[in-house]
């Protein structure tokens, strides 16, 4: 975001207004909307020193709770939606099944938002599913990799590595293996059933601009470690290690809507 704000307020003919809302979810033992907001107040600061007018709102609910009507949307505004791997913890229809589940309320919340654009990042992964046996070697192949990225790139005594592999990945690994039903928040697709899905959901998807992925190949390729991939698939922007593909970003308009170019 900093690096955002500071992009536009160097643009020709000065900085936009920029508004950022922040959608929050609530879960026990946690404070989201006081971290959100201490973010929300060093993003303050960041755009005052930049210059650009900004404004920075928190929702604290789970997202299928939120309507276009919470979000105060002005249609002069060039609106971007962002969700960077936020959808691995909705619940899907293989939990709830008496209504619509949190995974497609969203999209269709989105859909009905006619966003400039979506952008749609994942966790690229196939351990979603309720036999166990399946569940378990799919976590043990893709977090082997995340574990394998860590010891090739992060010496072994850095606090910062410690944190993410206790912290993040183990913590999600315990998750996915040990927990079931709605105990289990963990629930990642593979990009090609995400594609599906917002499909459904009367999403478009966007194509990827060529010259921005070439651009992108060769910084990976100049100054990343020699096993970081980055590459294409069905519009699909990919990034992975040693050839297992972690991650995927995507971008989206509604489908009834023209799509529009962010300048």
């Amino acid at each position: 975001w900093p690096d955002l704000l500071r992009w536009l307020a160097e643009r020709e003919g000065g900085p936009p207004k920029v508004r950022i809302t922040s959608i929050t979810s609530l879960r026990p033992g946690f404070r989201p909307a006081e971290q959100t907001h201490d973010t929300g107040q060093r993003l303050r600061r960041c755009a005052k020193q930049f210059g650009v007018p900004f404004e920075f709102r928190v929702i604290a609910a789970k997202a299928e709770d939120v309507r276009v009507e919470d979000l105060n949307i002005n249609p002069d505004e060039v609106l971007v939606v962002n969700s960077l791997i936020h959808f691995r913890s909705l619940m899907d229809e293989s939990v709830v099944i008496d209504r619509l589940n949190p995974r497609d309320m969203v999209l269709n919340t989105i859909r009905k938002m006619k966003p400039a654009v979506f952008v749609h990042a994942i966790v690229n992964a196939s351990y979603n599913t309720t036999f166990f046996v399946t569940r378990f070697r799919q976590v043990l192949h893709n977090f082997a990799a995340h574990f394998d990225m860590m010891e090739a790139t992060v010496p072994r005594d850095n606090d910062e590595r410690l944190l993410v592999e206790r912290d993040i990945i183990a913590r999600c690994a315990m998750n996915i293996i040990a927990c079931e039903g709605t105990d289990r928040v963990e629930r990642p697709q593979n990009y090609r059933e995400w594609q599906a899905r917002n499909q459904r959901a009367g999403l478009r998807q966007l194509e990827l601009d060529l010259d921005i992925v070439q651009f992108l190949k060769k910084v990976v390729k100049k100054q990343y470690h020699k096993h970081f991939m980055i590459n294409e698939d069905h519009q699909w922007l990919l990034q992975g290690w040693k050839g297992r593909v972690l991650h995927a970003i995507s971008t989206w308009v509604s489908d009834d809507a023209s799509s529009t170019q962010v300048t």
